[in-house]
């Protein structure tokens, strides 16, 4: 049977991002019950402070639903743009401390700190870092230390409210076999539903279900979740950096002056990106436009912006860089777009509209995609 591989992983995740970063700005709101979304009762949940977790209020919940289960719940809009500066800064601070990092998504962080053991201790290592994000950020964060990604993110999960929790090698077993199987990173509501179902309601109950029977069950992921169930996880931490990215180039035959061309491929160019970060389940934090004029030299415009995969966000940043970069009376004989800083979210994170219409449209768009190929669908461009 294949064995996990002892390393030292560091799971972080920021507490009830949301919830924290508007309570920093705004003391009136701690203690109290606090959702973050859509500002109607047609939105959904983006995040729900403690005080509304206890009344049953969960993340991706309709917001009328929320408002039920808590009626006193103050609802407060989300502001990405905010959320994502926050976000920054804590990045910022591992970066600068971390020996090897990923960014997995816009509040946790995996940290890979084997061989730290031997100058510090990995335990206080992490510890201080912890106290130092506390300290300059003023956001409430927890860790889980253990021999992968997956037991040291469940330990995180263990370790919250704001808090720390170290599992040893030999403990792993004992660490995950009286926890629920929902605690398995990717175990979804049917997934879930299906083992309950079966009586498979413990980590310790699957683990000992032998691998031909779940595989047989639950496909690929149920060799996944086996394995997770047993502690098996060799999935590296993948280096952040702002080569992570996704772009796309188109060079002319003929070198070009044709703003409205140039106009109409950007918008091609935009959608394709969008719609591969959203199959691949990922949010960009940065936007970079590229001009290679007749004379090749080459230019680029880059601007930070709040996460998101939504199309028309993102369009219009390009649109702005594109008339900041291009010098008029000058042929083009290159032009693309590349979108970095990527990190693991979907649609939902970034989006705090009241209604969900417009999620439901990217995924109405995206389903045709998939179905019918990418260019079976677009905007009209006039």
């Amino acid at each position: 049977m294949e064995t996990f591989e002892k390393k030292d992983i560091v799971h972080l995740d920021l507490d009830t991002f949301f919830v924290s970063v508007e309570r920093l700005e705004n003391k009136e709101f701690v203690g109290k019950p606090l959702i973050i979304g859509g500002t109607s009762g047609r939105g959904v949940v983006a995040c729900a402070s403690y005080e509304t977790r206890k009344f049953g209020v969960r993340s991706a919940m309709p917001m009328r639903t929320a408002l039920m289960l808590c009626p006193n719940a103050i609802v407060v809009r989300g502001d990405m743009e905010k959320y994502s500066k926050y976000s920054n800064l804590v990045t910022d601070i591992i970066a600068e401390k971390a020996p090897l990092y990923e960014k997995a998504s816009i509040d946790e962080h995996y940290l890979d700190i084997s061989g730290l053991d031997r100058f510090f201790g990995c335990d206080k290592w992490a510890h201080e870092l912890r106290a130092k994000i506390i300290k300059e950020t003023g956001l409430p964060i927890s860790f889980g230390h253990s021999v992968n990604k997956t037991v040291s993110k469940i330990a995180t999960g263990e370790a919250k409210p704001n808090g720390e929790l170290h599992i040893e090698k030999d403990q792993v077993s004992p660490f995950l076999s009286p926890l629920s199987v929902r605690k398995i990173p990717g175990v979804g509501d049917k997934t879930y539903s299906t083992l309950i179902n079966m009586g498979v309601d413990k980590i310790g109950v699957l683990k000992e279900m032998p691998l031909e029977h779940v595989t047989k069950l639950f496909g690929q992921n149920g060799v996944d979740i086996w394995k997770k169930a047993n502690g098996i996880d060799n999935t590296p931490v993948e280096p952040y950096s702002v080569q992570k990215s996704l772009g796309t180039e188109q060079t002319f035959e003929v070198d070009t002056m044709d703003v409205y061309l140039l106009n109409k491929i950007l918008v091609k160019m935009v959608e394709e990106l969008c719609f591969e970060l959203r199959r691949k389940e990922k949010l960009t934090g940065c936007v970079t436009i590229k001009i290679r004029y007749s004379n090749f030299d080459t230019h680029t415009q880059q601007r930070r912006i709040p996460y998101t995969s939504f199309d028309h966000t993102i369009l219009e940043v390009v649109r702005e860089l594109f008339k900041k970069l291009y010098q008029r009376r000058l042929m083009i004989r290159l032009i693309g777009v590349r979108l970095s800083h990527l990190v693991h979210g979907t649609q939902q994170l970034n989006l705090f509209e009241d209604t969900p219409e417009q999620v439901n449209l990217y995924l109405a768009l995206d389903w045709i995609r998939k179905r019918y190929g990418i260019t079976s669908i677009g905007k009209a461009f006039k």
